[in-house]
């Protein structure tokens, strides 16, 4: 029996060394599955989650919406404000070890402000973009904008991540296959297996800047050797493989499935973003019948907040019925263009429909089916849109399917489609620049590609404007012409709860799920 024990002491000073050198780990529930990789292609959050592992920015917003330098040490801006000087910190390299340059900068710049709508608005009113030397380059604008720094740290949807020349010069039309990047992870694409699991190790040359972190802002110490992203696209089987140890942190918890990890004393509940998201819907503006404004107008009339609020968040404590385009609780928060709609007056949507002569054709509806907050979404669009004398058709996908799908132009019968829900940070949308959903270039836009010359200039001179008064009423304006022209419309806020086991610590709170500073006990 001695002898027995000894042994058994003997292998475990042994194994000690060993178990000391095991990777640190971590196993997370993403709330979706990873199918595209191309961060600047797709504004779907999941593939910006997997951008900001493995790009860096050149600047990043902090805990206080300010941007801050990251890959930029230092810079300048002319007297005039017109020539913007800026110079890379010593020593980014790339996944493959050569050094980041600003050849590499100025297509990465060109590739964003052709996608992102505040990056089109820079782009709009810049001369020239100059590579001074290997770490130097400048910006010459035509006029005076001041939202260069926030364009450069922008978050989302695409966010200006910098990328290798040959990556770069990727016409936006095409999905990048390189994903080289000098962010403080690699992604293995050796490991990727769409619908089981995503994979990424720490970048051993990545040179965090000094700053404690501040949300997506700061020092990026990649702490943890492994980061693998596990796919359960089931939410109680997540939270069975959560309070099981099975995986150590889910993104997005169900609401309705909250009450079983509040009884878990191993495990925290947090809610990163206090502002939350905004549910919004798009109209197709290419095809019959929402090129028609009294088609869009009556769909409008149809729906209202309440029944997809209870539908997709359930518990009132995590929810609130919001008409603001730009986030209630945010800086620009109106209710004008609001008048009327989102109250389910069917009477008034069908009198529309008939003036618009409607002929009954079903409208296709994309439903998320893999997304606990939007599953119910397209359910309730159909009930209600029926009511106001619409005929529907759900047509039901997983939610990288219909990222794909929600791109095409083509018609019904090809793929096309006339509705898509989704739901979109609300810090993201706090501004008529910012907010993606108002932009209204034609085929320039976010998807249903509304074109609008009014918003347009509206949004232009709220970029110029520095005056707090002015802006706010200029969001007034663009908010009520988005609602009267059905640009977008706002289906209500939430905030969304995540989990993690509390062996878990050093969680950045932000607006988006990051992986450095993290560690595992």
């Amino acid at each position: 029996m001695l002898r027995r024990s000894l042994l058994a002491l003997s292998a475990l000073l042994l194994a000690g060394p060993a178990l000391a050198q095991q990777p640190k780990t971590i196993k997370v529930v993403m709330h979706s599955d990873l199918k595209i990789i191309d961060p600047v292609w797709t504004t779907a959050y999941i593939v910006r989650n997997h951008g900001y592992l493995i790009y860096d920015q050149l600047f990043a917003l902090d805990a206080k919406l300010e941007p801050q330098p990251q890959m930029v040490e230092s810079w300048t801006v002319s007297d005039d404000k017109l020539t913007w000087t800026f110079k890379l910190r010593d020593g980014l390299k790339w996944h493959d070890g050569t050094p980041v340059t600003t050849a590499d900068v100025l297509p990465s710049i060109k590739r964003f402000t052709d996608k992102d709508v505040q990056g089109g608005l820079l782009a709009r009113v810049t001369q020239s973009m100059n590579a001074v030397d290997d770490r130097t380059f400048s910006i010459v604008l035509k006029e005076p904008f001041g939202l260069v720094l926030k364009t450069l740290a922008k978050t989302a949807s695409v966010p200006l991540f910098v990328m290798p020349k040959r990556v770069a010069e990727v016409p936006i039309s095409q999905q990048i296959a390189d994903t080289t990047g000098s962010g403080p992870f690699i992604f293995k694409r050796d490991e990727w297996k769409p619908g089981e699991k995503v994979v990424y190790v720490r970048n051993p040359d990545y040179k965090p800047r000094s700053e404690p972190p501040s949300s997506l802002a700061g020092g990026k110490v990649a702490k943890l050797d492994r980061v693998e992203w596990i796919s359960i696209p089931d939410g109680q089987t997540a939270i069975n493989a959560l309070t099981s140890g099975e995986v150590d942190m889910i993104e997005t918890v169900a609401h309705d499935l909250l009450p079983v990890l509040e009884k878990d004393k191993n495990i925290q509940i947090r809610v990163p973003d206090h502002l939350g998201s905004t549910y919004v819907l798009r109209f197709n503006w290419k095809l019959p019948p929402f090129d028609d404004l009294k088609v869009r107008r009556a769909a409008e009339y149809s729906l209202n907040q309440p029944d997809f609020l209870k539908a997709n968040i359930g518990d009132s404590r995590y929810f609130k019925e919001c008409r603001a385009m730009f986030g209630c609780g945010a800086t620009f928060e109106t209710t004008a263009g609001s008048e009327g709609i989102l109250r389910s007056n069917f009477e008034e949507s069908k009198k529309l429909l008939k003036e618009a002569g409607y002929d009954g054709k079903p409208i296709v509806i994309l439903q998320t089916t893999d997304l606990a907050t939007h599953v119910n979404l397209a359910p309730v669009a159909k009930s209600l849109l029926e009511k106001g004398g619409f005929n529907v058709d759900v047509q039901s996908m997983d939610w990288q399917t219909q990222v794909t799908r929600r791109a095409k132009k083509d018609p019904v019968d090809k793929g096309g489609w006339n509705i898509s829900m989704t739901a979109a940070a609300t810090v993201l949308l706090s501004d008529p620049i910012v907010n993606h959903y108002t932009e209204a270039t034609g085929d320039r836009a976010q998807f249903g590609w509304p074109l609008d010359a009014e918003i347009e200039k509206l949004r232009m001179e709220f970029a110029r404007s520095s005056d707090p008064k002015q802006q706010f009423e200029l969001a007034e304006k663009v908010q009520k012409r988005v609602l009267d022209l059905g640009i977008t419309v706002p289906l209500g806020q939430f905030v969304q709860p995540a989990a993690n086991r509390k062996s878990v610590t050093g969680i950045v709170p932000s607006p988006v799920t990051v992986f450095w500073n993290m560690e595992k006990k």
